[in-house]
């Protein structure tokens, strides 16, 4: 949905009121749990080190259940006290050409091992992409390293998506590289909310 100015909590509420009607938007759901599946457009495997030791390890498993990776400025996810539940619905705000989007997702699974911690959020019918992408952070038992690992499939859906194809596919890399940025800044930050 594309709105000329930002959107209010209420119409925010209204679209996630409406999002929780509809269904995913792509036929291969759980499918980051794995290899990819064919015929998307968009395939991305990105991790960064984001610190070492147990401390590094609570404070990113701490970012990912606060949204962090999703507080770039100029996106950000409504709503950052959602619970990381399967099943859960969230709406990615962005802003870009001069106007706000917002864009659903569902939450497909939940990853909560002991080297390993996330979720993956699947799109719905009204998003712009149609896929999944999962975000997660993981510890390397042996070096003690913490990572954050984004892992994700997708294609245009919203016909101007498909129209601005490249651009779609810039605001793709550009959220990678802020969402590690970001992750980055929560994982070695001593004063996590």
């Amino acid at each position: 949905m594309f709105y000329f100015s930002k959107p209010d909590r209420a119409q925010i509420n209204e679209f996630l009121d409406s999002a929780a009607r509809l269904s995913f938007s792509y036929p291969d759901i759980g499918a980051t749990r794995g290899e990819l599946p064919g015929a998307y457009s968009y395939y991305d495997h990105n991790r960064i080190l984001i610190g070492n030791g147990d401390r590094a390890w609570e404070h990113a498993k701490q970012a990912v259940r606060g949204w962090k990776m999703f507080d770039l400025g100029w996106c950000g996810i409504c709503w950052p006290d959602t619970p990381i539940e399967e099943g859960r619905n969230v709406a990615m705000m962005a802003r870009h050409l001069g106007f706000y989007s917002l864009n659903a997702a569902r939450i497909v699974y939940t990853i909560d091992e002991p080297n390993r911690f996330g979720f993956t959020y699947g799109t719905l019918a009204d998003h712009a992409e149609s896929g999944e992408e999962r975000f997660m952070v993981e510890l390397d038992g042996t070096t003690g390293e913490v990572f954050y690992d984004l892992y994700s499939f997708s294609r245009p859906s919203h016909p101007l998506a498909r129209l601005g194809y490249p651009y779609a596919r810039y605001l793709q890399k550009q959220f990678v590289a802020d969402s590690k940025q970001a992750m980055l800044n929560a994982a070695s930050s001593t004063a996590i909310r």
